[in-house]
C-alpha cells in the first residue's frame, strides 16, 4: 500500500544508494496542481472514463509525488476495480467512506483535503492534459532514480562490466516499456481481419461497408462512411452544410431495411438543439418551415408533423449544442456518450467553431490541433466522424468550383481527412445565377468527392430544396427523397 511504501519512494534507496550531496538539495520533478487536477477529474467524472483512461495508460499510485495523493489514487483504483457493471464511478463521498473504513482518511488530511482538491477543477474535460503532466514528471523521477543508481555502481562496481551494462540497459528499457502503451498488433491479427472483410465484401457484392449517406450515388464512391474515418464536408456559407449533415444523420438514425437506427451524436456549435430538431422535423415531414414560422400550417401538415415527431422521437440521436467547447471537451463528451450507448456516427457542425486548447498560438495551429483531435476521436471510438468546415472566398472570387486548397485556416484538415466532400453550385450554376431564383426553390448542387483515401473521386448531382432545407436525389425530371 502507498502508506507503507511512500517513504521509500521519496527517498528512492532502490536501486542504489542516495545520490550526490548536491542532488539532495534539489526537489525532484513534480506538479502538485496536475496531481490534484487529475484526482479531481476522476471524482467529478460520473462515467468512470477518466479512471479507464488512467488504467489504459498504466497510471498507478506511485506516479504521484505527494504521499497523500498516492493514498487517494490507490483508493480510487481499488474502488474502480470493485465497481460493478452500470454502477456509478467513485465520487467524493464514496472515496471518503472507503478511506475512513481503512483508517486512511485522517492521514490524507480529512474530508477537507478532498474538498479542497475537487474545488480546484470544474470539469473533467482536461483530464488528458493532467494525465500527460503527471506521467511526464513520474518518468523524469524514474530517470533520476536510475541515473543515481548507475553513477553509484560505476564508483563501486560489484560485477563485470558486461553484466553491469546489461542491467543498465534493462533498467532503461523498463522505463521505456512503461512509458509507451502497447498498441502494436501482430501482422497475423490484421491479416485475419482483412481477409474476413474481403470475404464479407465478396458475399455482399455491391453493398456498402459503412454507414449509408442516404445518397446511393455517393455510397457507390465512398462505400459508406466507415469506422475510423474522418469525413470533411466543406462549403461556403449558405450552401447547405448543416442541411446535408442532417440528411446524413437522418439516414443513420432511422430504421432501414429491417435494421435498427444507428446511434448518432450531433455537435451543433452554431444552432440551438430545438432549432436543429425543427429543421430535421420539417425536412423529414417535407413541410415548408416558413409556413410554420408564419403560423399557417394546414391540418394535413400538422398530422404529418405529429407522425414524424413520433418517429424521430424514437431515433437514437443526441444533440449537443454547447456554443463554446474545445477539442478536449468535445472528445470527452463523445467518450461519455459512447460508454453508455455505442455510437455509430458523430457529426460536428462545424470545425472552425471548435476552440483549441491554447488560445495564444496562431489560429492555423489551433485548427490543425482540432483536426488531429477529431481524426484521433474517430480512430479511438471506431466510428466515422463527419466534420463540416468553411471554405475561403477564393472560389467565389474566381467563379469556379471549390478545391481542397480552399479549406479555411489549415491545410492539415486535408491531410487528416479520409474523405473530403465539397458542396458547390453546378458548373452551369456558377455561370448563371437564375438557378438561385427558381420558383420551386429547388436548385441543383454538386457534391464533389475531392479526396477519397480508399476509393475513387468524382461528383454526385443532388438537389437542395430550400423550402424544407433538405437535399434530395437528383433526376433530370424531378427530385425525390433520399434513399
Amino acid at each position: 500500500m502507498p502508506s507503507e511504501r511512500r517513504k521509500s519512494f521519496e527517498r528512492k534507496p532502490q536501486p542504489g544508494e542516495a545520490g550526490p550531496a548536491a542532488d539532495a538539495l534539489r526537489v525532484e520533478p513534480h506538479n502538485i496542481d496536475a496531481e490534484q487536477g487529475l484526482i479531481a477529474s476522476c471524482l467529478l467524472d460520473t462515467t468512470g472514463d477518466v479512471l479507464t483512461e488512467c488504467a489504459s495508460q498504466k497510471i498507478s499510485w506511485h506516479y504521484f509525488y505527494k504521499p497523500a495523493h498516492q493514498v487517494i489514487f490507490d483508493a480510487l483504483l481499488a474502488l474502480y476495480g470493485k465497481r460493478s457493471s452500470g454502477a456509478p464511478a467513485p465520487n467524493e463521498q464514496i472515496l471518503a467512506n472507503y478511506l475512513q473504513d481503512h483508517g486512511k482518511l485522517e492521514e490524507i488530511g480529512g474530508v477537507g483535503a478532498l474538498m479542497e482538491i475537487t474545488s480546484r477543477v470544474e470539469t473533467p474535460a482536461h483530464a488528458q492534459y493532467w494525465i500527460g503532466i503527471v506521467r511526464e514528471k513520474y518518468f523524469y523521477r524514474k530517470l533520476i532514480e536510475t541515473s543515481r543508481w548507475v553513477i553509484e555502481k560505476c564508483y563501486q562496481p560489484e560485477e563485470g562490466l558486461d553484466t553491469y551494462i546489461d542491467k543498465v540497459e534493462k533498467a532503461v528499457l523498463e522505463i521505456s516499456q512503461d512509458r509507451i502503451s502497447e498498441d502494436a498488433q501482430p501482422l497475423k491479427d490484421s491479416v485475419t481481419r482483412a481477409a474476413a472483410l474481403i470475404e464479407t465484401i465478396r458475399n455482399n457484392r455491391g453493398a456498402i461497408q459503412g454507414i449509408s449517406s442516404g445518397f446511393p450515388d455517393l455510397d457507390k464512391l465512398t462505400f459508406g462512411f466507415k469506422p475510423g474515418e474522418m469525413i470533411v464536408v466543406a462549403a461556403r456559407p449558405g450552401m447547405g452544410k448543416t442541411a446535408i449533415a442532417l440528411n446524413f444523420a437522418e439516414a443513420a438514425v432511422l430504421p432501414r431495411s429491417g435494421e435498427p437506427g444507428k446511434p448518432t451524436l450531433f455537435f451543433s456549435l452554431e444552432m440551438p438543439a430545438e432549432q436543429l430538431a425543427m429543421r430535421m422535423l420539417c425536412a423529414h415531414a417535407r413541410v415548408d418551415s416558413q409556413k410554420i414560422r408564419d403560423g399557417f400550417v394546414s391540418s394535413e401538415d400538422s398530422r404529418t408533423l405529429a407522425e414524424t415527431a413520433i418517429a424521430l422521437g424514437k431515433a437514437p440521436m443526441w444533440i449537443d449544442d454547447s456554443s463554446a467547447v474545445n477539442i478536449l471537451e468535445l472528445r470527452a463528451k463523445a467518450r461519455r456518450i459512447h460508454s453508455r450507448e455505442k455510437l455509430s456516427l458523430i457529426v460536428v457542425d462545424y470545425l472552425q467553431l471548435v476552440y483549441g486548447t491554447d488560445n495564444t498560438i496562431p489560429r492555423e495551429q489551433q485548427v490543425a490541433e482540432i483536426s488531429r483531435g477529431l481524426k484521433a476521436l474517430s480512430k479511438e471510438l471506431g466510428v466515422p466522424v463527419v466534420v463540416l468546415a468553411q471554405l475561403n472566398r477564393e472560389s467565389e472570387k474566381e467563379r469556379r468550383q471549390p478545391r481542397i486548397s480552399d479549406l479555411r485556416e489549415s491545410g492539415s484538415i486535408e491531410q487528416d481527412a479520409d474523405v473530403v466532400l465539397l458542396l458547390s453550385k453546378t458548373r452551369e450554376g456558377l455561370k448563371d445565377e437564375k438557378d438561385e431564383l427558381a420558383e420551386n426553390h429547388a436548385v441543383r448542387r454538386e457534391l464533389i468527392v475531392a479526396k477519397n483515401r480508399n476509393g475513387p473521386v468524382g461528383w454526385v448531382d443532388i438537389v437542395f430544396n430550400k423550402k424544407i432545407t433538405r437535399f434530395d436525389i437528383y433526376s433530370p425530371t424531378h427530385s425525390s427523397p433520399g434513399a
